[in-house]
């Protein structure tokens, strides 16, 4: 649910009156005994008068919105910093309640999170309209931005007021970064346009195909345009069909099926255009601006510039075949069965990333499921060829499983029928670890036993971790990066997503316990087993210490120098990304600020 601006604007002039925009600098406060300087938020003498936000409205044709989260239909009235206004719609109610763990439902809402613990868990859908509905992490206005100048208005107020921004294109975000209390969101999700091309001229270092797409192009929206193409094409993105591509995806890195073909996304990336942080229209690639193109390339969202478009190579569609294996509760109640499983499974994964393929699995208590294993440009027969020794293992041992393939003509044909949507909603924290083929090969044993701490992290939290799995080596196509992500994924076998889920209404208490134990139990215990390893910077653990080199290796010190170039006053953040090291959100998941000692 958004409002149009001046609908509650209007309301709340007494409560806005009077306070004057000043020159942009940090407002100091104390916080357990530290000082900081803070970024500008409602209530501070700096936040912009109530003309400034009408001006602003008006330079972006009237797409400032004030936010209210989606499950505010469901309450008798929003409580927003800008007042209370009356909100309950039983339809509207009805809708949020059936939709709210559905993804694509979810990025289509103008500030909404995929996963909802960074936005306090407020507002969520209720059968209670008299319970309390509060702003919670949301940011306080969004630019539902149509042109690339509303994205501009929005960065050079953002920047001349010292406001936290935000930039969102989907929400498909699991650690934080597309949401901010207190904050300006901008939204570049309209931005939807696709261009394809079969002879791409712009860099004299590549003349194949490829693709140009907006902001607020999805995965799945673009593999099926790919598709729809003559002859059919791809493009290397994500599984999961709502992350957005030019978003986080390839300036995180990216990875997805076609990564064992052709490497990460930020690898396939060929030209950005965008927005600086001092408000200067942009293309970096190759021949301009070539040190920004690289650090655009997989050295971290929202960390640089603001993405307006990006340019990736297209790939010919080809044949492949998809294998799924289960061993679950169906199968065996004996947890010792089970483990040893996951085990075999496991064991082969060296095996099954030098033969080329991809496999996404999940992992909980008695639940491996494996959907699918991918061999692009492969038959199921010869699928079945390179798992028998897996499956004969299986059986050697007496662990019982199911297991069916499947042929298709295309790698687009397999997405759809082969990969599930991921569900909305959910609360949890996340971590993760990446294994190379030296950490599988000299400990595989010890790795399923860090799967295990996983799982069951403390007595009372028995069963209650899960493990998202992607079996993929970056660098079996492209064994030289020419992105600024990690080199250890060039060597990489499994790559981990680990998550903990938070009980709804936990107190602040909670919230720091179960992040000790995200941090201190599940991930160290997954680094202890994989000491080649590296973590992902889209989907790791941003508390974690030392992540400027478990996220980027050694390629953080160049990252380091070139956010200081383009981002040298700190307009963008986006938690443990380059350049971040000062700044911490204070005051109980508040306050953006820059420690001064």
């Amino acid at each position: 649910m958004v409002w149009p601006w001046l609908s509650v604007g209007v309301s709340v002039l007494t409560y806005l009156g009077g306070v004057e925009s000043s020159p942009p600098s940090l407002v100091e406060r104390t916080w357990n005994g530290t000082k900081y300087g803070c970024k500008c938020y409602l209530g501070d003498e700096c936040w912009p008068s109530i003309d400034s936000w009408a001006e602003l409205n008006s330079t972006v044709g009237g797409n400032l919105v004030v936010d209210v989260p989606p499950g505010a239909s469901c309450y008798n009235t929003f409580e927003g910093p800008l007042g209370t206004i009356s909100t309950y719609d039983a339809a509207a109610c009805a809708d949020v309640t059936a939709m709210f763990s559905d993804e694509l439902w979810s990025t289509e809402h103008p500030t909404a999170a995929l996963w909802t613990y960074f936005t306090n868990d407020t507002c969520r859908p209720t059968a209670n309209p008299t319970e309390s509905c509060t702003l919670g992490y949301y940011g306080v206005y969004v630019i539902v931005a149509q042109t690339r100048d509303h994205i501009k208005a929005g960065v050079d107020f953002a920047r001349e007021n010292n406001l936290r921004l935000i930039i969102r294109n989907t929400g498909h975000d699991f650690i934080g970064r597309s949401t901010g209390w207190g904050a300006l969101v901008i939204n570049t999700h309209s931005f939807q346009d696709v261009e394809f091309t079969t002879e791409y001229n712009a860099t004299s270092d590549y003349n194949g195909g490829a693709v140009t797409i907006g902001a607020g192009v999805q995965g799945r929206a673009i593999l099926t345009q790919a598709h729809e193409q003559s002859p059919p094409v791809t493009v290397l993105t994500g599984e999961c069909p709502t992350v957005g591509v030019a978003g986080g995806l390839v300036q995180g890195g990216g990875h997805g099926p076609l990564t064992p073909l052709y490497g990460l996304t930020a690898d396939t990336a060929l030209s950005f255009d965008v927005i600086t942080t001092d408000g200067k229209f942009l293309t970096a690639n190759s021949e301009e601006n070539p040190d920004l193109f690289w650090a655009l390339k997989g050295g971290g969202p929202s960390a640089f510039a603001v993405v307006l478009s990006v340019t990736l190579k297209t790939f010919p569609a080809q044949k492949a075949a998809g294998v799924i294996v289960d061993i679950n509760s169906t199968h065996t109640s004996d947890t010792d069965v089970f483990w040893e499983g996951v085990k075999v499974f496991h064991k082969h994964s060296n095996t099954i990333v030098d033969a080329g393929l991809y496999a996404y699995f999940e992992l909980m208590a008695l639940r491996l499921h494996i959907q699918p294993i991918v061999g692009v440009g492969k038959t199921s027969a010869e699928m079945e060829a390179l798992l028998q020794p897996m499956f004969d293992e299986l059986k050697a041992k007496a662990i019982p499983y199911d297991t069916v393939s499947k042929d298709f003509d295309t790698l687009f044909d397999l997405y759809i029928d082969m990969f599930d949507d991921e569900a909305a909603g959910q609360s949890a924290l996340t971590g993760g670890w990446l294994f190379t083929h030296e950490d599988v090969k000299e400990n595989n044993d010890g790795i399923i036993e860090a799967f295990k701490t996983v799982v069951s992290p403390r007595d009372d939290l028995a069963n209650q971790g899960f493990i998202i799995g992607h079996l993929w080596d970056a660098g079996h196509g492209t064994p030289v990066s020419n992105s600024a992500t990690n080199p250890r994924f060039r060597k990489s076998t499994d790559f981990t997503i680990v998550g903990l889920p938070v009980p709804i209404g936990a107190t602040w208490a909670q919230k720091e316990d179960l992040q000790n134990i995200l941090t201190n139990v599940q991930d160290a215990a997954m680094k202890k087993a994989g000491p080649n390893g590296c973590a992902y910077v889209n989907e790791g653990d941003p508390y974690q210490a030392d992540w400027q080199h478990n996220f980027w290796g050694t390629e953080y010190p160049k990252l380091l120098e070139l956010r200081q170039k383009w981002d040298p006053n700190g307009v963008l953040y986006a938690v443990a990304t380059p350049g971040t090291e000062d700044w911490e959100v204070i005051e109980y998941g508040t306050r953006l600020c820059r420690k001064y000692e």
